[in-house]
């Protein structure tokens, strides 16, 4: 549990943070999505980056297709060409994976905290539950209400009750998955006892058409859904996406809508803001020209001008700036290993520097004697013989 208390730390102060808006707009639905926009807000930055990030990967791929079929037989080479083109166009294939994760605690945070807590038989204790998986103060507004399932609606939605259980008074399960029963005494986490007693059913309407809302709600958060990758998919030039990423981006907006399907529709009006969110940032996005059909073209040149207007600041070395200098070692190191096995075999076949003689007289310079215990040649006389 202790490696787990940042989380949990997170968890409540997000709870608290819901809490303190309600005090002020008593108003559960309202809450929720000023606590989304404040959440997308504090992300805006991070949000941004993912956005570029992505869409300048998707932009990209076209060229690297080509790169690989160019240089098809030369794995090491084409690495290296997609090397330079991510630096030349200023783009880090984790770029978009760290923002994305740095967000998934928030978003993993407020499906937490906007689910309704849940009850738990005590044991040795008749006619107990105890409040498991509240992050809410206990002292709040917010926590009577979400407990006694009292003031959690917007207009005539419920936003405890899901899609699945609209239209029906819904009969809640404790944690040994039994029936809630109605009037059981409650105690908080630490076991000390709450002002209020327990309810087994949800008000989820009486009708047929009590449905429709809830499933209105749901499809408006699938389009939603679909439409930012839309977006996204238009501002990227043809053939970025795959056939398999255009699959997974049809599919995934069905999969929300199963999930939202069983989710309380607190979770879907909160996900249902936050792609609305989505789709305006990616909007302003659009209209900058950050991305775009030309926004690589764009970038690639403001790299080329931002290295032109330094030419002697080095610039600071990244992940790819990395990996493409380790590249270029191992590759010069491969080619100056073979040029040097070569050149130290011609040098041991005994050749000579220039201007020394096989004697090993210098030309024009003095004769070296020859060694010890060696005869010196006789001299020759003129006009005979030697030893005639």
């Amino acid at each position: 549990m202790i490696a787990f208390a940042p989380f949990q730390a997170l968890l409540d102060s997000i709870g608290w943070v819901l809490a303190r808006i309600f005090d002020l707009i008593p108003n559960y639905g309202v809450s929720i999505i000023l606590l989304t926009l404040l959440i997308r807000l504090i992300l805006f930055p991070l949000g941004m980056k993912q956005i570029k990030s992505m869409q300048a990967m998707q932009a990209i791929q076209p060229r690297v297709k080509d790169l690989q079929k160019k240089y098809k037989g030369n794995k090491q080479k084409a690495q290296e060409e997609t090397m330079k083109l991510y630096k030349e166009a200023g783009v880090n294939p984790l770029g978009g994976c760290l923002p994305l994760l740095l967000q998934f605690p928030i978003l993993i945070s407020m499906y937490a905290v906007i689910r309704a807590p849940v009850l738990a038989p005590v044991d040795g204790q008749s006619q107990t539950y105890l409040v498991k998986n509240n992050h809410l103060p206990e002292d709040s507004a917010l926590f009577k209400d979400v407990i006694t399932h009292t003031n959690t609606g917007v207009l005539i939605v419920n936003l405890q009750c899901s899609a699945a259980q609209s239209g029906t008074q819904a009969q809640l399960k404790d944690t040994a998955g039994q029936p809630v029963q109605n009037g059981w005494a409650l105690q908080d986490g630490q076991g000390n006892p709450l002002p209020y007693t327990s309810i087994g059913t949800l008000d989820c309407g009486n009708s047929p058409t009590a449905k429709i809302p809830y499933f209105l709600l749901l499809i408006v958060m699938v389009g939603t859904t679909f439409y930012q990758q839309r977006q996204m998919q238009k501002a990227s030039p043809p053939g970025a996406a795959s056939s398999q990423q255009q699959a997974i981006m049809k599919f995934m907006p069905l999969m929300f809508g199963i999930f939202g399907f069983q989710f309380p529709a607190g979770l879907v009006l909160y996900w249902m803001v936050s792609n609305l969110f989505q789709i305006g940032q990616q909007g302003f996005l659009l209209r900058a020209g950050h991305i775009g059909p030309d926004a690589l073209d764009r970038r690639i040149a403001e790299q080329k001008a931002r290295a032109a207007d330094q030419p002697e600041k080095p610039a600071k070395k990244g992940f790819m700036a990395g990996m493409m200098e380790r590249a270029d070692k191992a590759r010069q190191q491969s080619d100056g290993g073979g040029k040097g096995g070569s050149s130290g075999r011609e040098t041991g076949k005994g050749s000579q520097p220039k201007g020394t003689s096989g004697s090993g007289g210098t030309k024009g310079g003095p004769r070296k004697p020859p060694p010890k215990n060696q005869p010196r040649p006789k001299p020759r006389k003129p006009g005979g013989t030697d030893g005639s």
